[in-house]
Protein backbone atom coordinates (compact mmCIF):
# COMPACT_ATOMS: atom_id res chain seq x y z
CA UNK A 1 0.00 0.00 0.00
CA UNK A 2 3.02 2.29 0.04
CA UNK A 3 3.82 2.54 3.74
CA UNK A 4 7.52 2.85 4.54
CA UNK A 5 7.74 1.44 8.07
CA UNK A 6 5.87 -0.69 10.59
CA UNK A 7 6.15 0.48 14.21
CA UNK A 8 4.73 -1.81 16.94
CA UNK A 9 4.84 -0.52 20.51
CA UNK A 10 5.89 -2.35 23.69
CA UNK A 11 3.16 -2.71 26.31
CA UNK A 12 2.37 -5.39 28.86
CA UNK A 13 -0.48 -7.01 30.79
CA UNK A 14 -3.45 -4.77 29.98
CA UNK A 15 -5.69 -4.41 26.92
CA UNK A 16 -4.34 -0.94 26.10
CA UNK A 17 -1.91 -2.38 23.52
CA UNK A 18 -0.95 -6.03 23.72
CA UNK A 19 2.57 -6.24 22.24
CA UNK A 20 4.87 -7.53 25.01
CA UNK A 21 7.74 -8.26 22.59
CA UNK A 22 7.82 -6.07 19.48
CA UNK A 23 11.07 -7.59 18.18
CA UNK A 24 9.44 -11.01 18.18
CA UNK A 25 6.45 -9.68 16.23
CA UNK A 26 8.73 -7.89 13.75
CA UNK A 27 10.81 -11.03 13.15
CA UNK A 28 7.62 -12.62 11.81
CA UNK A 29 6.90 -9.55 9.66
CA UNK A 30 10.50 -9.62 8.40
CA UNK A 31 9.93 -13.06 6.92
CA UNK A 32 6.71 -11.93 5.20
CA UNK A 33 8.09 -8.75 3.61
CA UNK A 34 11.04 -7.54 1.56
CA UNK A 35 11.18 -3.73 1.66
CA UNK A 36 9.26 -2.18 4.54
CA UNK A 37 11.39 -0.89 7.43
CA UNK A 38 10.82 -2.44 10.85
CA UNK A 39 10.88 -0.31 13.98
CA UNK A 40 10.39 -1.49 17.55
CA UNK A 41 8.66 1.70 18.73
CA UNK A 42 9.93 1.41 21.26
CA UNK A 43 12.12 -0.83 23.40
CA UNK A 44 11.26 0.44 26.89
CA UNK A 45 14.75 0.39 28.32
CA UNK A 46 13.97 0.34 32.07
CA UNK A 47 12.00 -2.89 31.50
CA UNK A 48 14.70 -4.66 29.45
CA UNK A 49 18.26 -5.83 30.05
CA UNK A 50 20.48 -3.65 27.79
CA UNK A 51 22.43 -6.71 26.66
CA UNK A 52 19.24 -8.40 25.46
CA UNK A 53 18.11 -5.24 23.65
CA UNK A 54 21.40 -5.20 21.72
CA UNK A 55 21.10 -8.88 20.85
CA UNK A 56 17.47 -8.60 19.73
CA UNK A 57 18.12 -5.51 17.62
CA UNK A 58 21.12 -7.02 15.85
CA UNK A 59 19.37 -10.33 15.24
CA UNK A 60 16.32 -8.57 13.81
CA UNK A 61 18.60 -6.52 11.56
CA UNK A 62 20.12 -9.74 10.18
CA UNK A 63 16.84 -11.50 9.44
CA UNK A 64 15.45 -8.37 7.77
CA UNK A 65 18.60 -7.61 5.76
CA UNK A 66 19.26 -4.25 7.42
CA UNK A 67 15.71 -2.88 7.54
CA UNK A 68 15.64 -2.13 11.28
CA UNK A 69 15.15 1.30 12.84
CA UNK A 70 15.41 1.31 16.64
CA UNK A 71 13.06 3.19 18.96
CA UNK A 72 13.87 3.64 22.64
CA UNK A 73 11.63 4.93 25.43
CA UNK A 74 11.49 4.99 29.22
CA UNK A 75 7.85 4.08 29.86
CA UNK A 76 5.05 5.99 31.53
CA UNK A 77 2.53 3.58 33.07
CA UNK A 78 3.29 2.95 36.74
CA UNK A 79 1.22 -0.21 36.76
CA UNK A 80 3.48 -1.73 34.10
CA UNK A 81 6.55 -0.76 36.12
CA UNK A 82 5.01 -2.30 39.24
CA UNK A 83 4.21 -5.60 37.51
CA UNK A 84 7.70 -5.76 36.02
CA UNK A 85 9.19 -5.05 39.46
CA UNK A 86 10.98 -1.87 38.38
CA UNK A 87 10.58 1.18 40.66
CA UNK A 88 8.76 3.95 38.81
CA UNK A 89 11.06 6.56 40.34
CA UNK A 90 14.12 4.93 38.74
CA UNK A 91 12.94 5.22 35.14
CA UNK A 92 14.95 8.31 34.19
CA UNK A 93 18.28 7.07 35.56
CA UNK A 94 17.77 3.56 34.26
CA UNK A 95 16.98 4.88 30.79
CA UNK A 96 19.98 7.22 30.72
CA UNK A 97 22.37 4.45 31.78
CA UNK A 98 20.86 1.80 29.51
CA UNK A 99 20.72 4.03 26.41
CA UNK A 100 24.47 4.56 26.36
CA UNK A 101 25.11 0.84 26.91
CA UNK A 102 22.77 -0.09 24.06
CA UNK A 103 24.13 2.50 21.64
CA UNK A 104 27.72 1.43 22.28
CA UNK A 105 26.78 -2.23 21.91
CA UNK A 106 24.99 -1.69 18.61
CA UNK A 107 28.06 -0.01 17.11
CA UNK A 108 30.88 -2.10 18.58
CA UNK A 109 29.32 -5.50 19.14
CA UNK A 110 30.60 -5.42 22.72
CA UNK A 111 28.39 -4.83 25.75
CA UNK A 112 29.83 -3.74 29.07
CA UNK A 113 28.69 -1.56 31.95
CA UNK A 114 29.62 -0.48 35.44
CA UNK A 115 26.82 1.93 36.32
CA UNK A 116 24.53 2.30 39.29
CA UNK A 117 21.91 -0.09 37.89
CA UNK A 118 23.83 -2.17 35.36
CA UNK A 119 26.90 -4.32 36.08
CA UNK A 120 27.76 -6.05 32.83
CA UNK A 121 31.12 -7.79 32.28
CA UNK A 122 32.49 -7.04 28.83
CA UNK A 123 31.09 -9.56 26.36
CA UNK A 124 30.99 -9.75 22.57
CA UNK A 125 27.54 -10.50 21.18
CA UNK A 126 26.81 -13.04 18.47
CA UNK A 127 26.00 -12.40 15.76
CA UNK A 128 28.12 -9.25 15.58
CA UNK A 129 26.45 -6.14 14.12
CA UNK A 130 26.80 -6.28 10.34
CA UNK A 131 26.33 -2.54 9.76
CA UNK A 132 26.15 0.70 11.73
CA UNK A 133 22.93 1.78 13.43
CA UNK A 134 23.88 5.45 13.29
CA UNK A 135 20.96 7.46 11.95
CA UNK A 136 18.64 4.53 12.65
CA UNK A 137 17.86 5.14 16.33
CA UNK A 138 15.06 7.30 17.74
CA UNK A 139 13.85 8.17 21.20
CA UNK A 140 10.36 9.01 22.43
CA UNK A 141 10.59 12.69 23.37
CA UNK A 142 7.42 13.77 25.16
CA UNK A 143 9.02 15.54 28.12
CA UNK A 144 11.56 18.39 27.91
CA UNK A 145 14.16 16.14 29.55
CA UNK A 146 13.63 13.39 26.97
CA UNK A 147 13.90 15.86 24.10
CA UNK A 148 17.23 17.09 25.47
CA UNK A 149 18.51 13.55 26.04
CA UNK A 150 17.65 12.54 22.47
CA UNK A 151 19.57 15.46 21.06
CA UNK A 152 22.62 14.89 23.26
CA UNK A 153 22.75 11.17 22.44
CA UNK A 154 22.44 11.78 18.69
CA UNK A 155 19.01 10.18 18.45
CA UNK A 156 16.05 11.18 16.34
CA UNK A 157 12.96 12.34 18.20
CA UNK A 158 9.47 10.77 18.17
CA UNK A 159 6.50 12.79 19.43
CA UNK A 160 2.84 11.88 19.83
CA UNK A 161 0.13 14.32 18.80
CA UNK A 162 -1.29 14.96 22.25
CA UNK A 163 -0.87 18.75 22.29
CA UNK A 164 -1.10 21.58 19.74
CA UNK A 165 1.87 21.55 17.39
CA UNK A 166 2.27 25.28 17.90
CA UNK A 167 3.27 24.37 21.46
CA UNK A 168 5.33 21.29 20.56
CA UNK A 169 7.31 23.23 17.93
CA UNK A 170 9.57 24.62 20.65
CA UNK A 171 10.52 21.08 21.71
CA UNK A 172 11.29 20.11 18.12
CA UNK A 173 13.58 23.12 17.68
CA UNK A 174 15.23 22.45 21.05
CA UNK A 175 16.02 18.93 19.91
CA UNK A 176 17.50 20.19 16.65
CA UNK A 177 19.67 22.75 18.44
CA UNK A 178 21.03 20.25 20.97
CA UNK A 179 21.56 17.59 18.32
CA UNK A 180 23.56 19.99 16.15
CA UNK A 181 25.67 21.20 19.08
CA UNK A 182 26.41 17.68 20.33
CA UNK A 183 26.88 15.87 17.02
CA UNK A 184 28.00 18.48 14.49
CA UNK A 185 25.24 17.53 12.05
CA UNK A 186 21.56 18.17 11.47
CA UNK A 187 19.04 16.00 13.29
CA UNK A 188 16.86 13.70 11.20
CA UNK A 189 13.27 14.88 10.77
CA UNK A 190 11.16 14.09 13.84
CA UNK A 191 8.57 11.34 13.69
CA UNK A 192 5.11 12.59 14.63
CA UNK A 193 2.59 9.94 15.64
CA UNK A 194 -1.15 10.47 15.16
CA UNK A 195 -4.44 8.74 15.44
CA UNK A 196 -6.04 9.07 12.03
CA UNK A 197 -9.42 8.61 10.41
CA UNK A 198 -10.18 9.61 6.81
CA UNK A 199 -13.60 9.61 5.16
CA UNK A 200 -14.98 11.27 2.04
CA UNK A 201 -17.74 12.70 4.23
CA UNK A 202 -16.26 15.34 6.55
CA UNK A 203 -19.20 15.15 8.95
CA UNK A 204 -18.90 11.37 9.30
CA UNK A 205 -15.15 11.69 9.83
CA UNK A 206 -15.79 14.03 12.75
CA UNK A 207 -18.43 11.71 14.19
CA UNK A 208 -15.99 8.78 14.04
CA UNK A 209 -13.25 10.88 15.63
CA UNK A 210 -15.55 11.93 18.46
CA UNK A 211 -16.45 8.30 19.05
CA UNK A 212 -13.18 6.43 18.61
CA UNK A 213 -10.43 9.02 19.13
CA UNK A 214 -12.22 10.24 22.23
CA UNK A 215 -12.63 6.61 23.30
CA UNK A 216 -8.92 6.03 22.85
CA UNK A 217 -8.10 9.13 24.88
CA UNK A 218 -10.15 7.70 27.75
CA UNK A 219 -8.03 4.52 27.46
CA UNK A 220 -4.88 6.66 27.64
CA UNK A 221 -6.12 8.38 30.79
CA UNK A 222 -6.86 5.02 32.37
CA UNK A 223 -3.73 3.13 31.30
CA UNK A 224 -1.26 5.82 32.29
CA UNK A 225 -3.35 6.97 35.28
CA UNK A 226 -2.88 10.52 34.04
CA UNK A 227 -5.22 12.04 36.61
CA UNK A 228 -3.43 10.39 39.54
CA UNK A 229 -0.68 11.58 41.87
CA UNK A 230 1.73 8.92 40.57
CA UNK A 231 3.92 11.40 38.73
CA UNK A 232 4.10 13.83 41.64
CA UNK A 233 5.24 10.94 43.84
CA UNK A 234 7.97 9.73 41.44
CA UNK A 235 10.80 11.64 43.08
CA UNK A 236 11.16 14.06 40.18
CA UNK A 237 11.46 11.38 37.48
CA UNK A 238 8.26 12.64 35.86
CA UNK A 239 8.18 16.31 36.88
CA UNK A 240 6.64 17.56 33.63
CA UNK A 241 3.96 14.87 33.79
CA UNK A 242 3.15 15.82 37.37
CA UNK A 243 2.41 19.33 36.16
CA UNK A 244 0.39 17.98 33.25
CA UNK A 245 -1.66 15.76 35.58
CA UNK A 246 -2.39 18.73 37.81
CA UNK A 247 -3.54 20.76 34.81
CA UNK A 248 -5.73 17.91 33.56
CA UNK A 249 -7.42 17.60 36.94
CA UNK A 250 -8.22 21.31 36.90
CA UNK A 251 -9.45 21.49 33.28
CA UNK A 252 -12.88 20.70 31.91
CA UNK A 253 -12.59 17.21 30.45
CA UNK A 254 -14.56 18.00 27.30
CA UNK A 255 -12.14 20.82 26.55
CA UNK A 256 -9.24 18.39 27.01
CA UNK A 257 -10.81 15.87 24.62
CA UNK A 258 -11.55 18.59 22.06
CA UNK A 259 -7.91 19.70 22.16
CA UNK A 260 -6.76 16.10 21.71
CA UNK A 261 -9.01 15.64 18.68
CA UNK A 262 -7.72 18.87 17.18
CA UNK A 263 -4.10 17.73 17.55
CA UNK A 264 -4.69 14.43 15.74
CA UNK A 265 -5.78 13.72 12.17
CA UNK A 266 -9.37 13.29 11.07
CA UNK A 267 -11.41 14.58 8.15
CA UNK A 268 -11.74 14.21 4.43
CA UNK A 269 -8.50 13.94 2.43
CA UNK A 270 -8.32 17.71 1.83
CA UNK A 271 -8.57 18.47 5.56
CA UNK A 272 -5.88 15.89 6.37
CA UNK A 273 -3.50 17.44 3.84
CA UNK A 274 -4.25 20.94 5.15
CA UNK A 275 -3.55 19.88 8.74
CA UNK A 276 -0.24 18.31 7.74
CA UNK A 277 0.71 21.44 5.79
CA UNK A 278 0.03 23.53 8.90
CA UNK A 279 2.23 21.20 10.96
CA UNK A 280 5.02 21.39 8.40
CA UNK A 281 4.94 25.18 8.57
CA UNK A 282 5.26 24.99 12.37
CA UNK A 283 7.97 22.33 12.77
CA UNK A 284 9.56 21.90 9.34
CA UNK A 285 10.03 18.51 7.69
CA UNK A 286 8.77 15.49 9.62
CA UNK A 287 7.96 11.84 9.10
CA UNK A 288 4.37 10.83 9.79
CA UNK A 289 3.35 7.74 11.74
CA UNK A 290 -0.34 6.92 11.90
CA UNK A 291 -2.44 4.64 14.10
CA UNK A 292 -5.34 3.51 11.96
CA UNK A 293 -7.35 1.28 14.29
CA UNK A 294 -8.05 2.05 17.95
CA UNK A 295 -10.70 1.88 20.67
CA UNK A 296 -12.55 -0.99 19.01
CA UNK A 297 -13.15 0.70 15.66
CA UNK A 298 -14.74 -1.83 13.24
CA UNK A 299 -12.18 -3.28 10.87
CA UNK A 300 -14.13 -2.35 7.74
CA UNK A 301 -13.89 1.30 8.81
CA UNK A 302 -10.18 0.91 9.58
CA UNK A 303 -9.52 -0.54 6.13
CA UNK A 304 -11.61 2.05 4.27
CA UNK A 305 -9.86 4.90 6.08
CA UNK A 306 -6.44 3.41 5.35
CA UNK A 307 -7.27 2.90 1.67
CA UNK A 308 -8.50 6.48 1.29
CA UNK A 309 -5.33 7.76 2.98
CA UNK A 310 -3.19 5.70 0.61
CA UNK A 311 -5.08 6.80 -2.49
CA UNK A 312 -5.70 10.49 -1.77
CA UNK A 313 -3.30 11.71 0.94
CA UNK A 314 -0.12 9.68 0.64
CA UNK A 315 0.71 10.77 -2.96
CA UNK A 316 0.54 14.39 -1.85
CA UNK A 317 2.70 14.17 1.27
CA UNK A 318 5.27 11.80 -0.26
CA UNK A 319 6.03 14.53 -2.79
CA UNK A 320 7.10 17.00 -0.10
Amino acid sequence: MGFDMLMPVEHHFFDYAMVPDNAQLLSYIAGKTKRIKLMPAAFILPWNDPLRVVEKAIMLDYVSDGRVVIGMGRGLAKREFDALRVPFSESRQRFDEAAEIVLNGLETGFVEADTHFYKQPRIEVRPRPSRSFKGRVYMVGMSPQSVEAAGALGLGCMKFSNAPWAVAAADVQRHRDIYRAANGADAPPPITSDLMFVDKDLKRAEEMARTYMAGYYVQVLEHYELLSENFAQSGGAYASYAEMARTLRETDQQAVIDAYLEANLWGDPARIVDKLCERRELIGDFDLAVSLGYAGMPYDDVYASRKLFVDKVMPEIKGW
